[in-house]
């Protein structure tokens, strides 16, 4: 697959790593309450070590992330990052007035109207302090028909006003997905959870079918919750405690991994670049995380180990 140019900055930044993205999930509060100055040293180091993709959305703590991300990017050229949000939710007051741009609110409903696209991406825009996103992701849309009629013609508009470089539909569910790649203009699409070394599913149509259309593809919740990148203290699928067979079979990848001296998280990220995404989105909290999963990308392994995690 062609790599996605619009993943990459319109300014070259030496030392990039145009394939890897921060998912900004984290900092929005997700189960732990993250500070601004901590949100904004663990983008800064994000920065540092060559990360300029950063994926966030209204949803993540009711409009946290992108405030925080905003704040954060103060001050960083804007052509020399690549920024992703979503639409599609649309958030609410506490008594159920829309939020103004700018606000933050305390809940959110599916919008897939043309409108409601609208007025989500005018309070992204504001929380995050820019004119634009590179990318924008139509946010888990269930309902295909309402998402091609109304939501992707705004979409299609904000592409052709500029407003938006590139348009997406992100979804952990391969049946709706596979349906917007065959029938919506699309630039990329990303998939959450569905290209890991536990659940390959998405190899069987959706990449398959994104390259024959000339979409990108960017594979997220490349850990599935937390069992890929240690099934012992992390032994959670899709945000669930894992069963059994899932805890068993990731324990045997882990095994697999230290034969060959390399850390299983590591081998998590760098496998759905492996199998044709043309970049990772990894969530994180920390600068200490934003270290771990950069150098997980660099780590090196050998041919024989992908071809044991292969076989699986």
């Amino acid at each position: 697959m062609a790599f996605a140019a619009e993943l990459r900055p319109l300014t070259p930044v030496a030392g990039a790593h145009d394939d890897l993205g921060l998912g900004c999930a984290p900092i929005g509060n997700l189960f732990t309450p993250v500070t601004d100055a901590d949100a904004v040293a663990t983008i800064e180091t994000a920065l540092s070590l060559g990360v300029r993709f950063f994926d966030t959305a209204p949803l993540y703590g009711d409009g946290e992330s992108e405030r925080k991300l905003g704040l954060a990017l103060r001050g960083v050229p804007r052509n020399e990052v690549v920024l992703a949000t979503k639409v599609g939710r649309r958030l609410l007051d506490a008594d159920g007035s829309p939020v103004a741009p700018g606000a933050t609110g305390s809940s959110s409903v599916t919008d897939l109207s043309r409108d409601g696209v609208w007025r989500s991406l005018e309070g992204s825009l504001a929380r995050l302090g820019t004119d634009r996103v590179d990318v924008l992701h139509l946010h888990d849309p269930l309902d295909v028909e309402a998402g091609l009629s109304g939501a992707m013609t705004a979409l299609t508009e904000l592409r052709t006003q500029g407003v938006v470089r590139a348009i997406s539909v992100g979804l952990g569910r391969l049946e709706p997905l596979e349906r917007f790649v065959a029938s919506a203009p699309l630039d990329v699409v990303m998939e959450a959870g569905r290209l890991t070394l536990l659940d390959r599913s998405a190899e069987e149509r959706l990449m398959p079918l994104a390259e024959a259309r000339g979409i990108g593809v960017i594979a997220a919740g490349v850990f599935n919750s937390g069992i890929l990148a240690d099934p012992d203290t992390a032994p959670f699928f899709e945000y669930r405690p894992a069963d059994a067979d899932q805890i068993e079979r990731a324990r045997r990848l882990q095994a697999l991994c230290r034969e060959h001296g390399v850390a299983l998280a590591d081998a998590a990220v760098q496998f759905p670049l492996r199998r044709g995404a043309d970049a990772v989105v990894v969530g994180a909290r920390t600068p200490a995380e934003v270290e771990a999963f950069v150098a997980g990308r660099g780590a090196e392994i050998p041919a024989a180990l992908w071809d044991a995690l292969v076989r699986g």
